[in-house]
């Protein structure tokens, strides 16, 4: 980043962007969320920082990696991996560790038993209406994994009126996308199909992939006090992994679109079936019942999982299979007085999941690794079965002794459990079968308050909780994995949101979090790696953001965040203590502006310019090399031809900069950088006909 950073903190606490929701009949601006408590409810009244993007936002973006379009919330920085994996960083460094919640219309993508940090990939994220993210430990309706934020992905609804929507695209490096939506309201009864599919040749060598998703939902009414929606989802990706592996800076320098992998991959199946009963009882009370089910395949053979033994190479291949049966309960009642509300519920989940992985022997010529052959002779890593219940009641309460001040207190009791069988013998990097339990209390509370009509502010106190994934507990050193501790995080947050003068809105936040026994990878000097639990670190920042519209045609839109994030007590040995050290991956200051023009001459369309920053940061624990950061530039353009047809470019990358998604440091190895996609141009075109 160039701008000093004394600078950068007069101004966050000087203002900041909000994300309004888009009601789906308008454009206005609408101080409603529906993540906080799975239904519609005024932000102003949410005592936590809650982005919203908006579906025509999503539509204007057309992002080709879910990056593109959550990196405008403050404070939120999605990286790229793989294909359309990704990194995460709300509260929390760059990391793919299991601290956020993924839901898709409220409801867990996955297990907390089985987390996977590329979840975004198997949701459709151009067909949502809209997408909330909660930053820090959720409200008492979210349970384990909701630390460092939560993402939600709405689902369009059915339209009233026929309605077919089709959007070619094509772009370098082999990029093709079609997108398909459609659908139609017949008497109580709507559906609407959305299609996805994408293949890519890849920037990089080994970074192809293929992706094919589809989601249907069903709209039904019971008169005029009972609704029911079936949302049924599935996913088909098959990706070549070399995007995400790192490079020495030599390679990185002279010729990033290297791999020294010549067969990783990864191929997932996906599939989710919910169906959501919302019936008032009487004209102050509503009863929500959500059954889902899961079944989720992913076959994976990483390049990063090759280590050198001896004058040996290894690695391996690995498959993880699960399905879930859920139930999501809410029952809310509301009370005319002090304007008060009262939500209960109890949600359940039972999630049946298989892991096996296989040891590979691989060959190596020059740098590259250019095949493999199954281990003789040795026993598979991992063979095991493993059972995650979860079962957590919750209670919510909010109220207003005053007309502007609004109450929220709230807990939630999470009872998890692993029963663990594991078909190989135990050896020290495998734990014995067994079970394991976990009860843990989560208390929540904050306030609101209107300072005027159109400004609010808040203050609140949440306590987040998260047990380890089945691939922290049952792989990895035997006697360290499984006992390790659930993540405990302690929540504080202020902030004020609003608009004023007609032509700015803004939202800020600072927040202070301090996790025990959080949950971090370690290597020795030996390249050994395990998960250990570090005593405690601090997450503390500031979040901005500024919409200003000052006339009809120009948009400007910022969003900054600055941030420390620290081990506060970490030591692993007598001779490594990282107490005292920054976090490695956690970049100080993340930022996102963008200029909207929207002349007369594109008929409705707009062009956008859009700055994308992120400040250096460490890549070891020990704080001894630091990656220098980057400033990307990204542009796009559209067109409306006629209110049925559209036409769009955008480039990413403008000015081609060399830069690194993720840059890292491990022992005594080299550092190593997974470059970033160069310049690269899309274009499309996009026909709709009906509906609205």
């Amino acid at each position: 980043m160039r701008f000093p950073e004394a600078a950068l903190i007069f101004i966050l606490l000087c203002s900041s962007t909000v994300f309004a929701e888009e009601k789906i009949k308008s454009e206005q601006l609408e101080e409603v969320v529906v993540t906080s408590t799975r239904e519609a409810e005024p932000l102003k009244e949410k005592p936590q920082t809650i982005g919203v993007i908006k579906g025509k936002e999503i539509k204007d973006v057309k992002p080709s990696h879910p990056a593109e379009i959550m990196n405008r919330v403050p404070g939120v920085w999605v990286g790229v991996t793989a294909g359309e994996g990704h990194l995460t960083a709300i509260r929390q460094p760059l990391t793919t560790n299991p601290v956020y919640l993924f839901l898709e219309d409220g409801i867990p993508v996955r297990s907390t038993g089985f987390f996977n940090h590329n979840a975004l990939y198997e949701i459709n994220i151009l067909g949502a209406e809209r997408i909330e993210v909660m930053k820090g430990p959720a409200t008492a309706l979210y349970g384990s994994d909701a630390i460092g934020g939560t993402i939600n992905v709405l689902t369009r609804p059915s339209p009233l009126k026929p309605e077919i929507e089709l959007n070619p695209e094509a772009g370098d490096f082999g990029w093709h996308r079609l997108l398909a939506s459609g659908g139609n309201t017949w008497g109580d009864n709507g559906f609407r199909l959305d299609l996805n599919t994408t293949s890519s040749d890849g920037w990089r060598e080994r970074s192809g992939y293929k992706k094919e998703s589809a989601s249907l939902r069903w709209d039904h009414l019971f008169g005029a006090t009972a609704k029911a929606k079936t949302v049924i989802a599935f996913s088909d990706i098959n990706q070549e992994t070399g995007g995400s592996n790192g490079l020495v800076k030599a390679d990185y320098d002279r010729r990033p679109w290297y791999n020294y992998q010549t067969f990783d991959f990864r191929k997932v199946k996906a599939l989710r079936i919910s169906t959501e009963l919302e019936k008032e009882l009487e004209e102050n009370a509503l009863l929500s019942i959500i059954p889902y089910a899961r079944w989720n395949r992913m076959d994976l053979l990483p390049g990063w999982g090759i280590f050198k033994s001896g004058s040996r190479y290894f690695g391996y291949d690995s498959t993880t299979e699960f399905y879930s049966l859920g139930l999501l309960t809410k029952y809310r009642h509301d009370f005319a007085f002090l304007r008060s509300r009262f939500i209960t519920g109890i949600d359940l989940d039972y999630t049946s999941g298989q892991y096996l992985e296989k040891r590979i022997k691989v060959n190596k010529n020059g740098d590259k690794y250019v095949s493999y052959s199954y281990a003789e002779n040795t026993d598979n890593n991992y063979d095991y079965d493993a059972v995650f219940t979860g079962i957590s009641p919750y209670v919510q309460l909010e109220s207003s002794p005053f007309e502007k001040l609004r109450l929220t207190a709230g807990a939630r009791y999470d009872n998890l459990s692993y029963d663990y069988d594991t078909k190989l013998a135990q050896n020290s990097n495998r734990p014995g079968s067994t079970g394991l339990d976990f009860n843990h209390l989560s208390p929540k509370a904050g306030l609101t308050y209107d300072i005027t009509k159109d400004i609010s502010g808040f203050i609140s106190y949440n306590h987040g909780f998260r047990v380890p994934s089945s691939g922290d507990l049952f792989r990895g050193t035997a006697s360290t994995a499984i006992n390790l501790k659930p993540i405990k995080a302690d929540s504080y947050e202020v902030g004020s949101r609003g608009k004023f003068a007609g032509i700015f809105t803004f939202n800020t936040a600072v927040y202070y979090m301090l996790k025990k026994d959080d949950i971090v990878s370690f290597s020795s000097s030996t390249g050994v790696s395990e998960r250990l639990n570090a005593g405690k670190t601090e997450h503390k920042g500031i979040e901005l953001g500024l919409g200003v519209k000052p006339v009809g045609r120009v948009e400007f839109n910022t969003s900054l965040s600055y941030a420390s994030h620290r081990y506060k007590s970490y030591k692993v040995s007598n001779t490594a203590d990282f107490s005292g050290k920054e976090i490695p991956q956690a970049p100080r200051t993340i930022a996102n502006t963008r200029l909207d023009y929207k002349p007369a001459l594109l008929n409705g369309g707009l062009m956008e310019v859009e700055w994308v920053g992120l400040s250096k940061y460490w890549m070891d624990d020990a704080n001894t090399e630091t990656y220098k950061g980057h400033d990307l530039f990204n542009a796009r353009v559209l067109y409306n031809i006629s209110k049925q047809w559209e036409v769009y470019i955008k480039v990413v990358n403008i000015t081609d900069k060399l830069y690194a998604e993720r840059a890292s440091k491990s022992g005594s190895d080299a550092a190593q950088f997974a470059p970033g996609q160069p310049r690269t141009f899309f274009a499309g075109i996009n026909y709709k006909w009906g509906g609205k």
